[in-house]
């Protein structure tokens, strides 16, 4: 596995948990509408890349597998999400929605090359306890009524943790059809905003900056990250990783004054760095280990 690449997956995750912030400094955007703008200006640097270096476009010649698991995966999380938040409360749908890091994390034993170690599941189940104190800390209230909206989540965690583990088994295939995702998912997107929502644009330069920021990077460069990562570096890792980011975005929006310090943030950080750390333990420990083999050498 690559430790380079290991990391790269990591900003991804890095780049998401500023996701709130951004979405918050937008203003009051539809979520489709902000989805449609997000992936146009997210699809910017790989369109760039290609301008640039046209013989990369026989790049995007992929079997409709690849095409149809890449627009599934960006456009149906994102669908599914919102879906989510529609018909249930926030914090029990974004609870739901993130079981998709354990799901990669169990889900990864079936990959051909991959076997399943007690620490990987036990780093996932630690970010999932780290993520209940943050999501639940004003308390559950699960109700049968929000079925339509739980179920949505369901599938949302599903759907996420299935693209990743999908894009591990097409590793030979290019980031730069991620491009393409991108594209496909604002078109999507815009055409549910046209069926579902009312046209609301922001209204001040810091509004647009907002939004430039989140298609820039949580929108657009963290899914080419995610790419790169899950396809050459430790996938396990990368999952139960992931649940740092709803840690690291309650740490942004406190720091932003937008959510306020409590000791289950404190609990939080102890058990999603926790469970990332165990998770991760056999590669940190290899790098030393290498380390001094090539000073030996």
């Amino acid at each position: 596995m690559s430790f380079r690449a290991t990391l790269i997956g990591f900003s991804a995750i890095l780049m998401w948990s500023f996701l709130a912030l951004f979405t918050a400094a937008s203003g009051t955007m539809p979520p489709f509408q902000l989805s449609a703008i997000c992936f146009a200006i997210g699809s910017i640097p790989g369109i760039v890349v290609l301008t640039l270096k046209p013989e990369r476009l026989k790049l995007l010649r992929q079997p409709a597998k690849v095409w149809i698991t890449g627009i599934a995966g960006l456009f149906g999380y994102h669908f599914l999400y919102f879906t989510a938040l529609r018909n249930a409360p926030a914090v029990e749908a974004g609870l739901i929605a993130y079981l998709w890091p354990l799901l990669i994390v169990v889900g990864s034993a079936l990959l051909p090359g991959e076997r399943l170690r007690w620490y990987h599941v036990a780093g996932a189940v630690a970010g999932l306890a780290g993520t209940v104190l943050i999501v639940g800390r004003n308390g559950f209230h699960f109700d049968a009524a929000y079925g339509l909206g739980y179920g949505a989540a369901f599938l949302c965690a599903f759907t996420w943790s299935g693209y990743s583990l999908l894009t591990r088994r097409f590793d030979a295939v290019s980031t730069d059809v991620v491009t393409g995702f991108c594209l496909a998912t604002s078109l999507l997107s815009f055409l549910c905003h046209l069926g579902l929502e009312a046209t609301v644009w922001p209204e001040t330069a810091f509004q647009w900056a907002a939004v430039v920021g989140l298609g820039l990077f949580p929108v657009g460069a963290a899914f080419y990250a995610w790419d790169y990562g899950v396809k050459n570096g430790d996938i396990q890792i990368l999952g139960a990783a992931s649940y740092a980011a709803p840690l690291l975005s309650t740490l942004i929006l406190t720091l932003f004054g937008f959510a306020a310090p409590s000791w289950g943030i404190a609990g939080a950080c102890l058990l999603v760095t926790g469970g990332a750390v165990l998770a991760a333990h056999k590669m940190i420990l290899r790098r030393p280990a290498m380390a001094d083999t090539a000073v030996a050498e």
